[in-house]
């Protein structure tokens, strides 16, 4: 059986992907055939860069606005900036560039020029993929007039802009129910977890379905975004092992409901960049200014996934267990009712006291 049209743009994009990790370019193309080879930031060295600059006759640096503003490049509002390549940087500059927690370690010559170029749908889908590849928002990137033939003359793979711009939705409508089984779990012992995976592959999210809840009324419900650290291994910089395991009691003692355990570590920048976030906390930064700093958003995640498997799972109506009004909404927004906000909120240690005032007075947390 032949894949479909969305099975092919996310196979596409998931090898692409995997080559940015490989520290290997990618092209990323327009509908129009022109494109831009990209090379991650934070792989660039002496091979890569060279490779790369044999390719093209001209490159620049392209970061996210957050990263620029950071660097002291004034931006005009775009979310995506283009920053000539000065004739001073080597690899290690581009890979510093990228990550500001080496900020200290390898501080940047600088100034960096702004280039007047407005953002475009290339431009941010060519930061979105390394993105979903789990690396720093940052690359080293060249335009090209012909994406096909650049991308087949060098091996290189070639994925269309527009398709890894709304590709986070994309995948979320394709998930399916890979496996069950029963998994009695300490002080919940009668729960189900439902595995669900991308149609082409894909980190899965875990439905964990406590008791046998009805699909006729609303139930209670909680969203978790995995947490290595907290969930784990017990982390007290954050409350998330504390918020998985009270949801899982809660959700017991009052007859049942589900707990969505979505793959979106560190609000969906990945562990690695959420270890270098932690970093810069380390430096004095709160939670919001060292996402932002290393060229994300405050918050990466979206909640299709949930509401896509709370579709599947016969739930149409839901009393969530959050702090968080962007989950209400971001269930809302595809078709699943929210008819009550449950908090869900746990006392503070010496740890992580800093990090909850500043879900409280930073991203609108109900705590």
């Amino acid at each position: 059986m032949g894949m479909n049209d969305e099975e092919h743009i996310l196979r596409g994009i998931e090898r692409a992907a995997g080559d940015l990790r490989r520290g290997l370019p990618v092209v990323v193309k327009t509908a129009d055939g022109a494109g831009l080879l990209v090379l991650p930031a934070e792989h660039a060295n002496v091979s890569s860069v060279s490779a790369f600059d044999t390719i093209v006759d001209s490159s620049f640096i392209l970061l996210t606005n957050n990263r620029a503003l950071t660097l002291k490049v004034a931006g005009k509002g775009w979310s995506v900036v283009r920053i000539a390549r000065p004739s001073w940087m080597k690899p290690a500059d581009m890979a510093a560039l990228a990550d500001p927690t080496l900020d200290i370690a390898a501080p940047l010559s600088g100034p960096f020029e702004r280039i007047d170029h407005r953002e475009t749908t290339l431009d941010k889908a060519a930061v979105k993929i390394v993105k979903w590849a789990h690396l720093l928002p940052a690359a080293l990137a060249a335009e090209v007039k012909d994406a096909e033939g650049c991308a087949k003359d060098n091996g290189y793979l070639c994925v269309l802009d527009t398709d890894i711009v709304a590709v986070d939705y994309t995948q979320a409508s394709a998930l399916k129910q890979v496996a069950s089984a029963n998994v009695p779990l300490a002080g919940a012992e009668k729960t189900k977890l439902i595995s669900f995976r991308p149609k082409t592959g894909g980190v899965e999210h875990i439905a964990i379905i406590i008791g046998d809840p009805s699909r006729h009324d609303p139930v209670l419900m909680r969203i978790h975004s995995e947490c290595f650290t907290g969930d784990l291994l017990g982390s007290l910089k954050c409350d998330c092992g504390e918020q998985l395991r009270g949801a899982i009691k809660v959700i017991e003692e009052t007859g049942g409901g589900v707990l969505l355990y979505l793959a979106q570590e560190g609000r969906g920048i990945g562990l690695v960049s959420k270890l270098k976030a932690y970093s810069l906390q380390d430096q004095g930064y709160d939670t919001v200014d060292a996402n932002t700093r290393l060229g994300f958003e405050v918050d990466e995640r979206i909640f299709a996934p949930a509401a896509e498997m709370l579709h599947q799972l016969g739930f149409k109506s839901v009393r969530l267990m959050t702090n968080n009004p962007d989950k209400v909404e971001g269930l809302e927004r595809f078709g699943i009712t929210v008819v009550e906000r449950v908090e869900h909120a746990f006392p503070t240690n010496p740890h992580n006291a800093g990090y909850l005032a500043t879900k409280k007075n930073r991203t609108g947390h109900l705590l």
